[in-house]
């Protein structure tokens, strides 16, 4: 089995079109290959926006709820495994998360729903 790979990572083999650019042409929006990549370019840059907010979240909150002790410039025992917990959970809680949406979303395109509808 081969796979066709594209010369511009932004254009996709007939057939392999990413999940938004499916729904678009569901409701009979097509896109030419420059407007393929500027919508590629322009979820790319939100899905970094994203990452980077909840990183940051992430970072505050794990902070927040375990360092308290501003007497040493490390961290103590009990703060660093405090915030090793707190990024396992969340990463957890994160992935368990996405792997749910990821299943619901297949569930709505294989029933022909849009989400929200």
């Amino acid at each position: 089995m081969t796979v066709e790979m594209a010369q511009d990572p932004y254009t996709f083999p007939p057939g392999s079109l990413p999940l938004p650019f499916q729904r678009l042409r569901h409701h009979g929006i097509l896109l030419n290959a420059s407007e393929q990549r500027e919508l590629a370019s322009r979820m790319e840059k939100k899905q970094m926006k994203e990452f980077m907010t909840m990183y940051s979240r992430l970072v505050q909150r794990c902070f927040d709820d375990c360092v308290n002790d501003f007497t040493t410039k490390s961290l103590v025992s009990r703060e660093e495994s405090c915030v090793l917990r707190c990024v396992d959970k969340h990463l957890k809680s994160s992935a368990r998360l996405g792997e749910r949406f990821q299943e619901q979303n297949a569930a709505m395109m294989q029933g022909g729903q849009l989400p929200g509808r």
